[in-house]
């Protein structure tokens, strides 16, 4: 279901249409798509279309703000949050199967591990973020810069200083205890964020060996490298 709000009734409709739904029993996720301002802007100039609040607010800018504070607690509801900011249509359409494709409805909590680099935007849809830049930056290598946390190399790096295992040796007990609590609450997505500066290195390392950790636990988990290619 697609729902477009449009005026002040339909939003205090909502909540409680939510929870009507919910009572009956279904299983019912709600996802927010989101945007930056610039973002929102550029879109209603390409499309020419008309924001419905334009003529109330005076301004395409003014009008996506009165917009984002109206939806505020619409979108601080929602299981998830989508920033398609930097998505196509092909990009968004991956996102929405990645999350509620046949594969993803198998289990009843889907795990992702996801990196990012902190000058690109903290995920918004992210439930746990773990911040890698304490970590030694392959980035001032020579050898290493051009390569990312996907090559042999550059995991071996940051493998080899005991900060980083000691970072291991706290964050998978954590996960031990808060994966299972994340279960027993009905959490039906799951998103686990690793960060560096630029998302190309640490972060990309951290993440990969969350992964190996999580499918010996059992958990086949969603592996997505944000910003690897940037």
């Amino acid at each position: 279901v697609g729902l477009v709000v449009g005026s002040e009734s339909d939003l205090l409709e909502v909540g409680p249409a939510l929870d009507e739904l919910r009572g009956s029993g279904a299983s019912v996720t709600t996802v927010f798509l989101d945007a930056s301002n610039p973002t929102l802007v550029r879109r209603y100039g390409d499309t020419r279309r008309r924001h419905p609040l334009l003529f109330e607010v005076g301004s395409v800018e003014g009008a996506i703000d009165e917009e984002r504070a109206r939806l505020s607690p619409v979108r601080e509801s929602a299981d998830v949050v989508i920033d398609t900011s930097d998505m196509n249509v092909h990009d968004l359409r991956r996102r929405v199967v990645e999350l509620f494709g046949d594969e993803a409805r198998r289990s009843s909590t889907q795990v992702t591990v996801l990196s990012f680099g902190y000058k690109h935007g903290v995920p918004p849809d992210a439930d746990l973020v773990f911040d890698c830049r304490f970590l030694p930056n392959p980035h001032w290598v020579d050898d290493l810069r051009p390569k990312t946390g996907l090559d042999v190399e550059v995991q071996e790096y940051v493998a080899s200083f005991e900060l980083t295992e000691q970072f291991l040796a706290r964050l998978y007990p954590l996960l031990e205890l808060l994966l299972p609590a994340y279960l027993e609450e009905g959490k039906s997505i799951l998103t686990i964020a690793f960060g560096c500066t630029g998302g190309k290195h640490r972060s990309v390392s951290m993440a990969e060996r969350a992964a190996v950790w999580l499918r010996g636990q059992g958990i086949e988990p969603r592996l997505r490298h944000r910003d690897v290619a940037k």
